[in-house]
């Protein structure tokens, strides 16, 4: 049945709640707040969070389509594990673009802009770490995205932007899990210097060395939780419920 001309459909409700159950939950697990390698059934999961079966449904088909959860049949689900080749997986292509980015984007960079965003990336330890975490993740993403974009190379910010996502759980799970901030606005600062002077070369270099450092220190934190993963709070511990979106 068509709608009225000039009219709007209107996105059913199940299909509303379940997109914004969805986008919750996608968030709970880029944030490690669900832990990598986490099981639960539809039940639990409905109980935790207060979710209704249709919306609970449409949100594990989304999330299970974006590969953030694999479900086992007649046991529930899993959370998709990181593994130290997803690092190296993910820092082996940001090497190689980033610094192509930054080359491309020297001399069309907004200065201010740029320092507004490396000012928020730090942020200050206290016993909240994990909203900590999820402030840094988020200014970091928006620093680096602000250069690739400025590139103007629609198909290298495309990947970027991908890559910059799945970046966003492994810092989650090696710094979030561990307690501890990266230290990179000295890279930052002297990235912002290189790009504002339209120097590309240099421009290129800082940002090669800068995504190697940050691999090695993702790497290290990352192992390390692994490590500990006997250890980690379980699915049932882990998160908090709220009410249905």
């Amino acid at each position: 049945m068509k709608a009225p001309a000039g009219s709007t459909l209107e996105i059913p409700s199940a299909t509303l709640k379940g997109n914004q159950a969805y986008e919750r939950l996608r968030r709970e697990i880029i944030s490690c707040r669900i832990l990598p390698g986490s099981r639960f059934t539809e039940a639990e999961l409905m109980e935790r969070f207060e979710l209704g079966k249709a919306t609970c449904r449409i949100a594990l088909h989304r999330l299970t389509e974006c590969g953030l959860v694999t479900s086992i049949p007649r046991h529930g689900y899993r959370v998709t594990p990181v593994t130290v080749r997803d690092v190296e997986e993910v820092f082996s292509l940001r090497v190689t673009l980033e610094p192509l980015a930054a080359r491309a984007a020297a001399g069309r960079v907004n200065r201010q802009h740029l320092e507004r965003l490396e000012r928020a990336c730090r942020v200050k330890i206290s016993a909240d770490m994990g909203n900590q975490i999820d402030y840094f993740l988020q200014a970091n993403r928006s620093f680096h995205m602000a250069i690739a974009e400025a590139s103007q190379n629609k198909r290298l910010i495309k990947i970027l932007s991908g890559l910059l996502d799945e970046m966003t759980r492994l810092v989650a799970l090696g710094f979030g899990v561990q307690g501890v901030r990266p230290n990179i606005e000295n890279d930052h600062n002297l990235l912002i210097e290189h790009l504002v002077a339209a120097d590309a070369d240099a421009a290129e270099m800082v940002a090669r060395r800068h995504v190697e450092t940050f691999r090695d220190m993702v790497m290290e934190k990352v192992i390390k939780s692994l490590r500990e993963s006997a250890t980690l709070v379980p699915f049932d511990q882990a998160v908090e419920s709220g009410g249905e979106p």
